[in-house]
């Protein structure tokens, strides 16, 4: 589907993909999509890659009906959009029977590598001055400072997106499909590269504690391990204008970022954003601590004084 590879990376979280999408594909019996094998997927994908458009691919399908059915525009469409999410990791099909939230792309003329090249193109929205991507901006940080959630997902136009008021973000989980596609894919290729710069970014695999975060994360759950196996960025790389495809929405999550205010102790303790504000902080709280224990001390030695007179006074 990608070609030939060497990569010695794994596909698992892939495959539970790929099997989840075909279980969801052949609900209700299958009445819905005229797919029936994998080689039958594997057609669509190289008419796909081919270019042809929807409705080429439809007139081709068209003919290897042996009856007529009444949803036949339904079949046909839901048979390419299923071919098309398991090449490109990316939601097109709009499932009734079922509610994920997930953005989904409209690919309706054309042929699916322009509809993508498009969806893609869209210059950065948002200004960026004053904005800056220091070495501590990681997803552990996220989740430990700003209490954002990293929430796998294998939807591509889901990535980097900020959901339930902004405690969680979806990140794209399938970097091993991403190394993959880089030589021969439908996709820009500046594309690839920074989404994989903004796995770099966030999960830096030179950050040992970055990676046993992860690993934890990733108990019981379908996710790729080469997420954290993408590098790490140097200073000129974390500048926030080399970023176009993600530029928003990385915008928008430095700022959720830098307005957090710590609320626990916990997010006091790893916060050191403002290292004088932390040192300040801890300070305070040492001598508080130390007060508060010295003041229980003296109130228990005064208390077994007067303990003791009152004994004394009582044995005379």
């Amino acid at each position: 589907m990608w070609g030939t590879s060497s990569r010695k990376d794994t596909l698992d979280a892939y495959w539970a993909f790929y099997r989840i999408q075909c279980e969801r594909a052949l609900h209700d019996d299958g009445r819905h999509i005229q797919c029936r094998t994998h080689k039958d997927v594997q057609e669509i994908i190289k008419m796909l890659q081919a270019g042809h458009s929807r409705c080429e691919i439809r007139d081709i399908l068209r003919h290897q009906f042996t009856k007529q059915h009444a949803n036949e525009l339904t079949i046909l469409n839901n048979s390419i959009d299923l071919a098309a999410s398991i090449l490109l990791m990316i939601e097109f099909a709009d499932d009734p029977y079922r509610f994920s939230g997930a953005r989904r792309l409209c690919w309706e003329r054309g042929s699916l590598k322009d509809c993508i090249a498009n969806c893609f193109d869209s210059p950065p929205k948002l200004g960026h001055e004053g904005t800056k991507l220091p070495r501590m901006f990681n997803a552990v940080s996220l989740q430990r400072i700003a209490g954002v959630h990293v929430v796998p997902t294998s939807n591509l136009l889901d990535h980097m997106r900020l959901t339930h008021d902004d405690t969680r973000l979806l990140i794209f989980n399938n970097a091993s499909v991403l190394k993959r596609q880089s030589q021969d894919s439908m996709f820009p290729a500046s594309l690839i590269e920074e989404t994989l710069a903004t796995l770099a970014l966030l999960f830096p695999s030179d950050d040992a504690a970055v990676r046993e975060w992860y690993d934890n994360i990733s108990v019981g759950a379908s996710v790729d391990s080469q997420v954290v196996m993408c590098g790490w960025l140097k200073t000129d790389d974390r500048q926030i204008e080399k970023f176009k495809h993600w530029h928003d929405r990385l915008v928008v999550l430095k700022q959720v970022f830098d307005e957090a205010t710590p609320r626990t102790m916990s997010q006091w303790w790893h916060d050191r954003r403002n290292g004088v504000q932390w040192y300040t902080f801890w300070v305070a709280i040492v001598v508080l601590a130390l007060t508060l224990t010295f003041g229980l001390i003296q109130s228990i030695e005064g208390a077994l004084q007067v303990y003791g007179t009152f004994r004394d006074n009582k044995g005379n």
